[in-house]
């Protein structure tokens, strides 16, 4: 099986790229941001997922493990393929994804093609269990802040600013910053007005 491609790239299509290898060229299947990121007669390294069929062998590659990671979940889902989890990860970096799953946002996930409200359900029904640890862990600390609170807490307070008209996603990234300003055993009503500061201050920046 392959594991990893290193060469140089021959060339770039819609949603694939030819990495030439010695002399050998190997048709890898990307997400658009990862195939931003590669330009015709430039090195490449990409880690391979490689999918085995009756009727083909496809190669799918990955700028890091994080984005092969969230692959591999992704397609765990029922009616979410390879195309389909490409096509997430193209609208979605890891962080993005693991803010939507969290936070519910069906809408974000729905931005990728092929997806519509009944699979973007499904997808965080199915994934909210395997990525709740890690909102307050990797997602805080890219926020810039360190994990506090009471999960149980932080998820109240982030349906009360969605209740208030924010998206699940602004209220998630407003409720981790402003958790890093509270008490480690902050409650709902001073983990919101922390929350609420946060957008205030967004709000008021130019």
């Amino acid at each position: 099986m392959i594991a990893k491609l290193k060469g140089i790239v021959d060339s770039v299509g819609e949603d694939w790229v030819v990495i030439d290898v010695s002399g050998v060229g190997y048709l890898v299947f990307c997400s658009g941001r990862t195939l931003g990121r590669l330009a015709r007669g430039e090195a490449a390294s990409l880690l391979i997922e490689t999918h085995v069929r009756e009727d083909h062998i496809h190669l799918y590659g990955f700028p890091d493990e994080g984005e092969r990671d969230w692959f591999r979940l992704l397609t765990t889902v029922q009616g979410v393929g390879a195309k389909v989890g490409l096509a997430i990860l193209t609208v979605l970096g890891a962080e993005e994804l693991v803010q939507a799953v969290a936070s519910a946002d069906r809408g974000a996930i729905t931005r990728a093609p092929g997806v519509g409200a009944k699979l973007a359900t499904r997808i965080i029904s199915e994934l909210k269990d395997k990525v709740g640890n890690l909102v307050l862990g990797p997602v805080a600390m890219t926020l810039g802040t360190a994990p506090s609170g009471d999960g149980d807490a932080t998820a109240d307070a982030v349906s009360a600013l969605v209740n208030l008209g924010y998206t699940p996603s602004e209220a998630l990234t407003a409720i981790s910053r402003g958790a890093g300003s509270v008490a480690s055993d902050a409650g709902v009503e001073a983990l919101i007005r922390a929350g609420l500061n946060q957008l205030g201050a967004q709000e008021r920046s130019p």
